[in-house]
């Protein structure tokens, strides 16, 4: 079965072409940023209405790239949710149009499950069941993985993400947008040992997770040292973002561990934005090595938002007989919890 995956739940139009025998034959995506850095964050307006200018080129882009034409597709798969309802709308009613001119089947897929997903795109890929961390801009969460569709939520963020945490903590040093991997380069830079950030959560039993109270504490730390005049700024800045990200790291690294020895599965697999952090998969493959196990997370194109993952994951719940009506389906918010498994 070859699936066409279209993702625009935010600031990236994503394009991909699935086949269930072939594996990934095409993928192609715009990113917003040079867009939206202006404005210091996502303006959904602007958004939708560019995903609006690229989809329809990106996607005959994909069906060069893959060598096939339109009436070749079996299926259409769209994010329907959750994210920015009108960049959603876009790329549900463009796939229902399609499916329709096809006489094809369209199916909206959910958002997380292709991030978690997102790792069954390498090779090699991680077996079921295992623990997954996803951790992106909007999200960060630890599940128990035993299919697909089969979720058990173990912990998650009672506030900012830690994605969240990265772009707004980069906003308070300065440091332009997108913060979360200027920040990244920039503690490559720092000292450590210099400052030393609390492990939010971590002394306390429980899987979920908190990173605004660290956000609030790295901005104390910085206007403490501007006040104090400690000479180089940027230097100062720099050491900062690494005890920052080495708290974050710790945090979910603890939290990961506990994971791990609460369910009893060893394979590990990190998926979403914050999934490309070097120091966090360093961090983690150390750690699950240890306890005997092996970690697994996409390459660093598909830990952001792509159409390759959707396609993926439209394809394993097309091929299990699972599509929508002849609706245009798009939720700003859907708990994976309302997910239906296949065998």
């Amino acid at each position: 079965m070859k699936v066409l995956g279209i993702e625009t739940s935010c600031d990236e139009t994503g394009i991909a072409i699935y086949d269930s025998e072939q594996g990934l034959l095409a993928h192609s995506l715009h990113s917003q940023v040079k867009l939206h850095a202006e404005y210091g964050g996502v303006v959904p307006e602007l958004a939708s209405r560019d995903h609006i200018r690229y989809l329809l080129p990106l996607t005959e882009k994909a069906f060069q790239q893959a060598g096939i034409c339109k009436q070749d597709i079996d299926g259409i798969a769209y994010t329907a949710g959750p994210g920015l309802i009108g960049a959603l709308m876009v790329g549900a009613s463009a796939a229902r149009a399609m499916a329709m001119a096809l006489d094809v089947p369209a199916l909206g897929v959910h958002h997380m499950e292709g991030h978690l997903l997102a790792p069954m795109l390498e090779s090699p890929s991680p077996q079921f069941p295992f623990i997954a961390l996803l951790v992106s801009g909007g999200h960060t969460l630890l599940a128990e993985v035993q299919g697909v569709g089969q979720y058990k939520i173990l912990g998650e963020s009672l506030d900012d993400a830690a994605g969240e945490a990265f772009d707004k903590t980069a906003k308070l040093l300065d440091l332009g947008y997108p913060g979360g991997p200027v920040l990244a380069k920039l503690a490559e830079q720092g000292y450590a040992g210099i400052y030393h950030f609390p492990r939010p959560m971590t002394d306390r039993p429980g899987l979920d997770f908190s990173f605004s109270g660290l956000k609030t504490f790295t901005l104390n730390t910085y206007q403490t040292a501007v006040a104090e005049d400690l000479g180089d700024q940027q230097q100062t800045k720099a050491n900062i973002a690494r005890a920052f990200e080495e708290a974050v790291v710790d945090t979910l690294r603890i939290k990961c561990q506990r994971a791990i020895k609460q369910t009893g599965i060893k394979t590990l697999v990190i998926a979403g934005g914050v999934g490309a952090n070097l120091r966090l998969r360093a961090s983690l493959k150390v750690m699950v090595e240890k306890q005997g196990g092996k970690l697994f997370y996409p390459r660093i194109e598909f830990c952001t938002d792509n159409g390759a993952m959707i396609a993926y994951v439209g394809c394993q719940r097309l091929m299990a007989g699972q599509y929508d009506p002849l609706i245009i389906h798009a939720r700003a918010r859907w708990p994976m919890e309302e997910l239906s498994q296949i065998s």
